[in-house]
């Protein structure tokens, strides 16, 4: 590679050591010469959140004007037009590399235009359809670099292991969220609980959770818990090489709702994180799992009723 690329790997792998660690030590499991290619496509999704998420002292305009700018120029280094940018060659060069739908990367910079102008989602439906693009296509961007025995069967868990992994965000940083002005926990759900968004907000400021706002969340982690079960099949169904890797994602994130659980779905009393000692024991134990093994799903055995697609209601 020349120095240009190089140095835009190097920038999208620090963006993931810096801001995704747990998905990063996962990563590390993986084969050295795919490492890269994960790291870019981090390195682009966490870019592209960064201009709507840490420009907040702009205003909404103004964010809107730069998205809009590093997606044509992203869109011109697709058609072959040289790119200025510190990143970028990165990204376009593992879309090259593995032929990566386009689409995938429309449908996401589309949700994170979303970011800037939604501030909530009236139903769960509403939500998955920001999620298809915040979400779902990371895991078809991911699957041609992780490789499968079986790429059409393993598309749909993709998919749903990233919406577990988003919806998981969501019940983790209530409280973050809520300090950015949204809310994605739908609003029938706080319906259902007789939760307002007012609620929320005298419990960020509190620090602590009602029972009303504890009982939406365990909610919440239920159907975080139905999506991982819909991705469960897939992992054994990547090549061998890289099953160490998302078997460690999975478990750490779920293990985030492990973590919600153990401090009574109180969100606000603290930020659940999974224990480094842990996380280490959950990557030596998916290293020593042979190829193929099922994978253990997290939750209660009875799942939530599921509507069209697998969805949880």
């Amino acid at each position: 590679m020349d120095g240009d690329l190089t140095a835009a790997y190097d920038r999208c792998r620090e963006l993931h050591r810096r801001h995704g660690r747990t998905y990063y030590l996962a990563t590390r499991l993986l084969p050295a010469w795919k490492r890269r290619h994960v790291h870019a496509l981090y390195g682009f999704t966490r870019h592209a959140d960064e201009i709507v998420d840490r420009t907040e002292e702009l205003p909404t305009a103004d964010r809107a004007a730069r998205l809009a700018e590093w997606s044509r120029r992203f869109v011109a280094g697709l058609h072959g037009e040289p790119v200025d940018d510190p990143l970028l060659p990165a990204v376009l060069h593992t879309i090259a590399v593995f032929d990566l739908d386009r689409a995938d990367f429309a449908s996401f910079l589309r949700s994170m235009a979303m970011d800037l102008t939604v501030t909530s989602y009236p139903t769960y439906h509403d939500l998955l359809d920001y999620m298809e693009g915040s979400a779902a296509v990371i895991g078809t961007m991911m699957l041609p670099i992780l490789g499968s025995s079986d790429p059409a069967a393993a598309r749909e868990p993709a998919r749903q292991l990233g919406l577990a992994f988003q919806l998981t965000n969501f019940i983790r940083d209530v409280a973050e969220d809520l300090g950015r002005g949204r809310t994605y926990l739908p609003d029938e759900d706080l319906a259902r609980f007789d939760v307002t968004r007012e609620d929320l907000l005298a419990a960020r400021a509190a620090g602590r959770a009602t029972a009303k706002i504890r009982d939406l969340i365990e909610y919440e982690v239920t159907r975080a818990q139905a999506h991982y079960r819909a991705a469960a099949p897939g992992i054994p169904l990547l090549t061998p090489a890289s099953q160490a890797c998302m078997r460690t994602a999975y478990a750490l994130y779920g293990g985030i709702l492990d973590e919600v659980a153990a401090q009574d779905h109180d969100v606000f009393v603290r930020r659940a994180v999974v224990a480094r000692r842990r996380r280490a024991a959950v990557a030596a134990r998916a290293l020593l799992t042979p190829a193929g093994t099922p994978v253990v799903v997290p939750g209660p055995a009875v799942q939530p009723v599921l509507v069209k697609g697998g969805v949880p209601a």
